[in-house]
């Protein structure tokens, strides 16, 4: 048994004071103060959940001055990790409805997806996401009739996997009051048969004609789904997340767990848009919450949509439809304006941009707020997925002036790889999830997994960093391998450099004295073990402020409520 996350809680009066505990005979490794890998052999916590020290080889572990002692068994012991791009709600809502990211056809997902309404037929909506019709290859979009077949007595709505489009069955179309007459609005498009009538599905800002329509989840579902979402962040290793996109309804959910003390992931939040953002929290980031695990960071914009769905905005047309360079989701001058009103309030800014003409605006907006709001702002870049090379320079500019976080999610590369060379063609990919790149121009590297887009893990994640090879080994070589970067600055863009860029970097993110206690036992040694070995990481127990909330030794892994041990 264990010190635990209950036996650490805010208001755990019943645990003695200066009860501070030793982690010793562990091989200790986190990113240093001075950027680089620091190992240990033990580690001392006080009762608070707070890093005391950090013994080395060469030091005297204590005897003394300690009540609990935990045996670390020789293990790996790393920093807890940080993924700096998640969408927390939605992931837990994708475990709690239909999910088909794992379906490889058509013909796969509608057996799925008709399986699922004869199981749930009180459900009055179908709800789901997931789909691809590139993993599919079916060379098109699905379509509302396609969707019918299984499912036509209510409404169906699913959410493609980058959550940049909808599939809508006849029902729901209806319910949206989709038809041939109807007109897209602006960042968005309908897609429509050659007949002028809506095929069925929706892409970026046109997804809410449906979407809109859609029974909204009730508190009793939220919760639920924060629970779940947890549980998933916690067993591969996440002990924070940038949650990209809260909603009030979201944040009232956080506020509910950290109100009940049943928030064990540290969540830094960027409010959907500025009325929402201000409707959360008043002008201004709010404080920290519930010990460090809680704060309203800044907000969250939308530059354009995603290259599966045609919506990224680029500089010359899609190679593979070169009737379309996408959809940008705001003017320059939007843009703009919304970033000056949200700077004037402190807030941190993180924009979606992942064509490189939607970059090239972003910076060029972002160079021209710097002369007027200086300091360090930390502004974001939420994917910065494919970039003009002749745009770098810009990006160094604004590094300089503001600080600039290339907020990155190196999977990405790896699932889009065929259909980015397709969309791009080959003069465009020398730009194409340059991680390197961006490090070069002095960005804080961040990286993530947009959770629920790609699973949330971090191991997946590390592994395409240092290799830009797919989990069969594709290609062989790497693909652009000029952008991979070493394994430090890995393990710094899921822990510290995650933490730096959500302005945390004094609290969490590192072990180090003053810093909160979150730490990982792996299987698996991220400094020296190939990518493959990387990939297959197994996380064997996960602890949040000194108190663990993952076991995989458990049967169902949850740890929260075990008891300390004494020494």
């Amino acid at each position: 048994m264990t010190r635990s996350f209950a036996a650490l809680a805010l208001f755990a009066f019943a645990t003695p004071a200066h009860a501070d505990t030793l982690i010793d005979n562990v091989a200790g490794q986190t990113i240093g103060a001075d950027g680089h890998v620091e190992r240990f052999k033990a580690m001392l916590m006080d009762d608070a959940g707070v890093v005391k020290a950090l013994i080395h080889e060469g030091e005297k572990t204590p005897k003394k001055g300690f009540q609990y002692r935990i045996d670390g068994k020789g293990r790996i012991m790393l920093p807890g990790l940080i993924d700096a791009h998640v969408h927390v709600m939605n992931t837990g809502f994708a475990a709690l409805t239909l999910d088909l990211s794992e379906t490889n056809s058509l013909a796969e997902a509608l057996d799925k997806i008709a399986a699922y309404a004869k199981a749930h037929p009180d459900r009055p909506w179908l709800i789901g996401r997931g789909w691809n019709q590139e993993r599919w290859k079916l060379g098109r979009f699905p379509t509302a009739a396609e969707l019918d077949a299984v499912v036509s007595d209510r409404p169906a709505w699913l959410e493609r996997a980058d959550g940049h489009a909808g599939w809508a069955n006849t029902a729901a179309l209806k319910a949206g009051g989709v038809t041939a007459a109807s007109k897209a609005p602006s960042g968005g498009e309908i897609i429509h048969f050659a007949d002028g009538s809506p095929a069925g599905v929706l892409v970026d800002n046109a997804s809410d004609l449906v979407g809109a329509h859609v029974p909204p989840p009730t508190p009793r579902d939220y919760d639920a789904a924060l629970a779940l979402a947890q549980r998933e962040f916690y067993h591969r290793g996440l002990t924070a997340v940038a949650d990209m996109g809260s909603t009030v309804e979201d944040w009232q959910t956080f506020r509910r767990a950290g109100d009940l003390n049943t928030l064990y992931v540290r969540i830094m939040a960027y409010g959907s848009g500025i009325e929402n953002t201000v409707q959360i929290g008043g002008p201004g980031p709010s404080p920290w919450l519930y010990a460090d695990r809680l704060r309203l960071n800044g907000v969250k914009l939308y530059m354009d949509g995603a290259l599966g769905s045609r919506g990224a905005w680029l500089k010359a047309p899609y190679t593979d439809k070169p009737d379309t360079r996408g959809l940008p989701r705001l003017t320059q001058t939007q843009l703009g304006n919304l970033m000056s009103r949200a700077a004037m309030d402190q807030f941190q800014i993180a924009v979606h941009a992942i064509g490189d003409e939607a970059n090239a605006v972003l910076l060029g907006a972002m160079e021209d707020l710097a002369q007027t709001y200086k300091g360090d702002r930390r502004w974001r870049i939420e994917h910065a997925q494919v970039i003009d090379p002749a745009d770098w320079p810009i990006a160094a500019r604004v590094a300089k002036a503001v600080g600039l976080v290339a907020s990155m999610q190196p999977v990405h590369q790896t699932s889009d790889r065929l259909m980015a060379e397709a969309r791009l063609g080959p003069d465009r990919l020398v730009g194409a999830y340059a991680w390197a790149s961006a490090k070069a121009t002095g960005a804080t590297l961040a990286f993530g997994s947009d959770t629920p887009v790609e699973l949330p893990d971090p191991w997946t994640g590390f592994a395409a960093a240092i290799s830009r090879v797919d989990e069969n080994g594709q290609p062989p070589q790497g693909w652009q391998p000029q952008e991979r970067v070493g394994r430090e600055t890995a393990l710094a863009g899921y822990t510290s450099q995650a933490a730096y860029a959500g302005f945390a970097e004094k609290r969490f993110g590192r072990l180090a004295p003053g810093l909160r206690a979150d730490f990982i036992f792996v299987d698996t040694d991220p400094m020296t073990a190939s990518q493959e070995a990387i990939r297959k990481t197994r996380v064997l127990e996960t602890w949040v402020g000194g108190g663990k909330v993952w076991d995989a030794a458990k049967p169902d892994g949850s740890a929260v409520g075990a008891e300390p041990v004494k020494k």
